[in-house]
C-alpha cells in the first residue's frame, strides 16, 4: 500500500511553473515538486543570486501585463506548455492603520500583487491545459481573508478574499474540461517577508520581536500548536494536492494554520 502511495504522488514528466518560488513558501514548494521529480520553473522579478538554486528560473513582473504574455510565450516555446501552476506570487505591500491611511495606490497596488498576477497569468497558461485536458493550478491565499484584521492587512485581507472567489469560480468553469484548481490559505508562516514584517511592526510599536510575534497570534484568537508553520509544511500540502492522489479534488479552499481558524 505505502509503494502504490509513493507512485501516486510522484510527479515525474510534469512541467511546474511557481510563482515567488526563489524563497520562502514557493522556494519550499519549488523543492517539493522537484524532490517528487517535476520539472520546475520558478520566477520572481529578480534573480535571488543564490548559486544553488535548483530549478529553471526566469525573472518577470507579473504585476506588468506585457512581461505576462512574454513570459508565457517563452515557457510555451520551450517547454510547450506546463502541467502545474502555483500561483505563489503575493504578500502585504500597504500600512496598517485601518480605512483611513489607504489610499487608491495601496488598494490598488494589493489587487495588482495578490488577485490580478494571478488571474492574468492563469489566462494565459489555461488554453494549453485544456488542449490537453489536463492541469493543476493552486491559488496560494492566506487565512486573512476569512478573518481580516482591520488596523493590520485590510487591503491584503480584501485582495486574497477576492482570489478566493476567483479560484472557486475558476474551478466550476474548467473542473468538467480536466483542470483543477484548488486554493490553499496558510495562516501565520515563518518566511523571511512575515520576520521583516515583525520586525517592522516591532519598531513601530516599540516592543520587542517575540511580543510583536505573540500579539499577532493573539489577534487571530491564538494557535493551538503554539507556533507559526514552516514553509515546508505547505509546501507538502501543495505537494499532495498537484499529484495524482487528489484526482477527485478541485474547487476547495485547505485552511492549514495550526488550528487557529476559529470557525467549524
Amino acid at each position: 500500500m505505502n509503494n502504490q502511495q509513493n507512485m501516486e504522488t510522484k510527479l515525474e514528466g510534469k512541467i511546474a511553473l511557481v510563482t515567488g518560488g526563489t524563497k520562502g513558501i514557493g522556494k519550499a514548494i519549488a523543492d517539493r515538486l522537484g524532490q517528487s521529480g517535476a520539472n520546475v520553473i520558478v520566477t520572481a522579478r529578480n534573480h535571488p543570486g543564490n548559486t544553488d538554486l535548483q530549478h529553471h528560473f526566469i525573472a518577470t513582473d507579473l504585476t506588468q501585463p506585457k512581461q505576462v504574455s512574454k513570459f508565457v510565450n517563452g515557457i510555451n516555446e520551450k517547454f510547450g506548455g506546463i502541467d502545474i501552476l502555483v500561483n505563489n506570487i503575493g504578500g502585504l505591500t500597504s500600512p496598517g492603520g485601518g480605512f483611513s491611511t489607504l489610499t487608491d495606490e495601496h488598494w490598488e497596488n494589493e489587487l495588482q500583487f495578490n488577485l490580478l498576477a494571478a488571474i492574468r497569468l492563469d489566462r494565459e497558461l489555461l488554453p494549453k491545459m485544456l488542449e490537453q485536458k489536463s492541469g493543476v493550478i493552486i491559488h496560494i491565499s492566506t487565512t486573512s481573508a476569512m478573518q481580516p484584521l482591520w488596523d493590520v492587512n485590510m487591503a491584503y485581507a480584501v485582495s486574497k478574499a477576492a482570489l478566493n472567489s476567483y479560484s472557486k469560480a475558476l474551478a466550476t468553469e474548467v473542473g468538467s474540461k480536466g483542470v483543477r484548481v484548488l486554493t490553499v490559505s496558510p495562516g501565520p508562516v515563518k518566511t523571511p517577508m512575515m520576520v521583516e514584517f515583525l520586525q517592522g511592526y516591532a519598531k513601530t510599536s516599540g516592543i520587542t520581536f517575540e511580543e510583536a510575534s505573540q500579539n499577532l497570534m493573539n489577534k487571530i484568537g491564538g494557535i493551538p500548536m503554539e507556533r507559526m508553520a514552516e514553509p515546508e509544511e505547505i509546501a507538502e500540502l501543495v505537494n499532495f494536492l498537484v499529484s495524482p492522489a487528489a484526482s477527485y479534488l478541485t474547487g476547495a479552499n485547505y485552511v492549514i494554520d495550526g488550528g487557529a481558524f476559529p470557525v467549524v
